[in-house]
């Protein structure tokens, strides 16, 4: 062992003082390192900081969490056999001998078995966690060199691409215990430039300090872990393990550009291109943590992938890695490389220029090559990293070189549409428009599967209508459809083209001129799905923002609109947020159509309507409340056409009972009884007021005769309307003057939802309207001349007086019962007191009505008390009323 160490040291001095005539990159290190030291422990006392990272550690750590969940990982994974061994090999920190020397960093795992071993994805990830954190426990222990050995175990793992999709989680997982691995390093290497071996302070290292200013120990330290990992006789390993501690480079010199090129370089001789490529990203993160950095291995990197890629497109059937005949998914999976490539080569803007004419671009930014084919995928994350300036200013360069760059390591229609969302941002700057948009169609067309050509279209769309070009817009569409009537179209097609259909529909305000357009209308009655329905929904958007729709046309082409909506619309589940927007805009939309002084046309439209839209149950409110606006215009302006009206109320007499809700079709009742009433037809307000108590009587049917109090007084305050609308309304020579009232009253008791305290309000209305009926004239009439009152019909027949007494008593013996089965006794005192009140309010008290009271004022006594405020203030109101009423006393 000691032999080793002294040959060893013999051949770095050896190195120190011989001119080497020839460069291996995979095994040179820098001439100006002396011999390794042994390192000693210090306690970690003293945190200390990295240097600042260009690229922020959250981006970092946000590009890794997207690359694991990028690519899907299987439950079990096959692993080499020495991958096997540590995963599944010794744990514990005390079975590994503590004197290890740096010989032993050099015991690679070989292979003892042919073929693989089965973990799975949990195991193996677990596994990297208590590695992890066995690093962490032998550094803080002392043990410094097993926590390398350990960390080189991580590292060789990265040469195991024996499961492609695993591979990107297991550089996330390896390269964060690298991470670890180095800021352990550089803080240890900082702490004795920063402090005596006794703990005393010596100075403070600024961000950007320099190699001199670091004391002979930190030095010698910092040379004797590069010395052992120098050691280590994998390629990629070494490589890795150098990387993590690359920052610590600083403090033994201030330029490390050679350092960083000669690790460039070393990757090259790794021969699996998805490890190499790996690498490289490795390499890339690890540069940007120094504070200055020249970008040179940044184009070398690009470079060295181009030429990977280039091997991998003209090659067939040659096994590179562990890919054999399975390219495409080599390439995907070293695509984030790329991309995080790409990011790092334009994240200075102030480079910008410069990077363009080292990547051999152009002369320029603003003079570029377009004839120069490139590998298709690294142009797409060059052209999404390129300034908008830059695409603007040679968008026809740029689509030239689109052109030429064509291969399967890329979609070329996605680098169209690449190009096209640049040219979009900065649209106002875009050169030679025309020329760029024919430039566009033209390679469009070539296209003969429809979704690339409808990709490469939509992503110019905006382009094309911000400069009216109202020629290239219609041989677009005229070329959509054609296509569209000789293919069968794809979801993902569809999707495209409702995005082409909707910019359409956002860019002109009037709907008017977009059904004009050549083939609009066709293209929309091609589409089909969730993708029309979008559609539909933007039109109508569109259309129903002005405040009214009246050409003929229009309207026509928007109900065709809706009642697709609501035919590709599921009514019957649950209702989401888009059901209840698509029944919106379809409300809207009805709403909005006016035919003028054409009224029955108006209402033939709404018939059309309830048909259409059959399962819109708020759209026929809206249908009725139009049909009684109709009958209204109709008797404001003149048009005493009774056979329209009659037309409107027979409509709603139909619409109204397909309303689920009861308490929705009582108000419409209502309202149409008034409407009817309004126009002088009687017989039709008898027969909707019917309907109304009808409607009542089937409340009991909701819920299994349970209604919450919300319903319930809703309902309850419906029921006192009509008693008030009943007044207007006059009474049925056949079935009597109080039929409506007695068959409220009748309702009553077959409800057992209604509660006492419900059932007093309604009492105390059907009272009120008995009374008010007794008037000799009543407070308000209906409007129409033809349409007379119960005062003006009946005033002075006997009869009537007598139906409108025995009704009186029979509510007030109603009120008195219903009191006394309220189960609350300060609720049935209260009760009392207010059915008190409305009885001495309306009628002039004799000895029935004193008795009554009587019996309520002491029924309010027995519950509240004598004390009772509002006892004291019904008593005095009953006996101003009444001197007979003696309740209370």
């Amino acid at each position: 062992m000691f032999l080793f160490i002294f040959i060893f040291i013999t051949y770095a001095v050896w190195m120190d003082n011989v001119s080497v005539e020839f460069f291996d990159p995979l095994r040179a290190l820098s001439t100006e390192i002396s011999e390794p030291v042994e390192d000693t422990f210090v306690a970690e006392k003293y945190p200390v900081s990295q240097p600042a990272s260009h690229l922020s550690a959250k981006e970092w750590a946000s590009f890794n969490k997207l690359l694991m969940q990028r690519f899907p990982v299987p439950k079990m994974i096959s692993v080499s056999a020495s991958s096997s061994k540590t995963i599944k090999g010794k744990k514990a920190i005390g079975e590994l001998p503590a004197n290890t020397q740096s010989d032993e960093l050099n015991d690679s795992e070989k292979l003892t078995e042919k073929g693989f071993k089965t973990v799975s994805q949990q195991e193996y990830i677990k596994r990297l966690h208590e590695l992890k954190d066995e690093i962490k426990r032998s550094w803080h222990s002392g043990d410094r060199v097993t926590s390398l050995k350990l960390s080189i175990k991580v590292a060789r793992l990265l040469m195991d691409t024996c499961v492609a999709q695993f591979y990107p989680t297991l550089f996330v997982l390896a390269t964060d215990i690298m991470d670890m691995l180095g800021d352990m390093v550089w803080e240890r290497i900082k702490e004795k430039a920063e402090f005596a071996d006794d703990g005393t302070k010596v100075c403070t290292l600024s961000d950007d300090f320099e190699a001199n200013s670091i004391c002979l120990e930190a030095k010698e330290t910092c040379n004797n872990w590069f010395r052992k990992i120098a050691s280590i006789h994998e390629l990629l390993p070494r490589i890795y393990l150098e990387l993590a501690i690359f920052p610590c480079w600083r403090f033994l010199r201030d330029d490390v550009t050679d350092n960083l090129m000669r690790l460039v370089m070393m990757i090259r001789g790794i021969s699996d291109p998805l490890a190499s490529a790996y690498c490289r990203f490795f390499l890339i993160h690890c540069a940007q943590k120094l504070p200055q950095r020249d970008t040179g291995h940044l184009v070398n990197c690009i470079s060295d992938q181009k030429i990977l890629l280039r091997q991998i497109i003209s090659t067939k059937g040659t096994k590179f890695g562990n890919f054999l005949g399975d390219n495409k998914l080599l390439i995907s999976l070293m695509e984030p490389t790329i991309e995080y490539t790409m990011r790092c080569i334009f994240k200075d803007p102030n480079k910008i220029a410069d990077m363009i004419v080292r990547l051999e671009l152009g002369k320029s930014p603003l003079e570029l090559y377009g004839k120069v084919p490139w590998i298709s995928i690294v142009l797409h994350y060059l052209l999404k990293v390129l300034p908008t300036e830059v695409v603007c200013s040679n968008a026809l360069e740029i689509l030239h070189l689109v052109d030429c760059s064509s291969d399967y390591t890329f979609d070329q229609c996605l680098n169209y549409k690449m190009v096209g969302l640049k040219l979009c941002e900065g649209i106002d700057q875009v050169n030679t428009v025309d020329a760029v948009i024919d430039e566009v169609i033209q390679a469009a067309t070539k296209k003969k599967i429809l979704d690339e050509y409808l990709k490469i279209l939509d992503a110019y769309m905006d382009i094309i209508l911000h400069y009216n070009m109202d020629r290239s817009l219609s041989s677009i569409l005229s070329e959509i459809f054609e296509r569209l009537c000789n293919e069968v179209v794809t979801e993902d097609e569809l999707s495209t083209l409702q995005s082409i259909v909707v910019k359409l529909i956002t860019h002109f305000d009037d709907m008017k001129y977009i059904f004009d357009l050549n083939y609009f209308v066709d293209i929309l009655d091609v589409m089909h799905g969730s993708s029309r329905s979008i559609v539909c929904m933007h039109i109508l958007t569109k259309a129903t923002r002005n405040n009214h729709i009246d050409d003929p046309t229009t309207v026509k082409l928007l109900f065709d609109v809706a009642q697709s909506l609501h035919d590709n619309v599921d009514f019957s589940n649950t209702r989401s947020d888009d059901n209840q927007q698509a029944e919106r805009l379809v409300a809207r939309f009805v709403d909005k159509v006016d035919h003028g002084m054409e009224l029955d046309r108006h209402l033939t439209f709404l018939v059309e309507c309830r048909g259409a839209f059959s399962s819109m149950n708020d759209l026929k409110e809206i249908l009725v409340h139009s049909s009684n606006l109709l009958a209204t215009r109709a008797l404001r302006e003149k048009k005493n056409n009774l056979n329209f009206i009659k037309s409107c109320i027979t409509f709603n007499e139909v619409t109204i009972p397909c309303i689920p809700s009861y308490a929705r079709q009582l108000i419409l009742y209502l309202e149409t009884a008034e409407v009817s009433l309004f126009g002088g037809l009687i017989s039709h307000a008898d027969g909707i007021l019917d309907s109304a108590v009808c409607c009542l009587q089937n409340v009991s049917l909701v819920d299994g005769l349970r209604k919450s109090n919300e319903d319930a007084d809703g309902i309850v305050s419906l029921t006192r309307k009509l008693c008030s609308f009943m007044l207007l309304v006059p009474g049925n020579l056949e079935q009597g003057a109080m039929y409506i009232p007695k068959s409220i009253l009748s309702l009553l008791d077959s409800q057992s939802w209604v509660t006492p305290k419900l059932r007093i309000r309604v009492l105390c209305s059907l009272l009120s309207l008995s009374a008010t009926f007794a008037q000799n004239e009543l407070p308000y009439h209906a409007i129409h001349e033809e349409v007379f009152g119960n005062d003006l019909l009946f005033h002075g027949d006997a009869i009537y007086s007598q139906e409108l007494g025995s009704l009186s008593r029979v509510i007030l013996h109603n009120m008195v019962d219903t009191i006394q089965q309220e189960p609350s006794q300060v609720t049935r005192g209260k009760l009392a007191l207010e059915a008190c009140n409305c009885i001495a309010s309306f009628f002039k008290v004799n000895h029935e009505i004193s008795s009554v009271c009587s019996k309520l004022m002491e029924t309010a006594v027995s519950c509240l008390g004598g004390d009772d405020k509002y006892l004291q203030s019904t008593n005095n109101f009953v006996h101003k009323q009444s001197p007979l009423c003696v309740g209370g006393e």
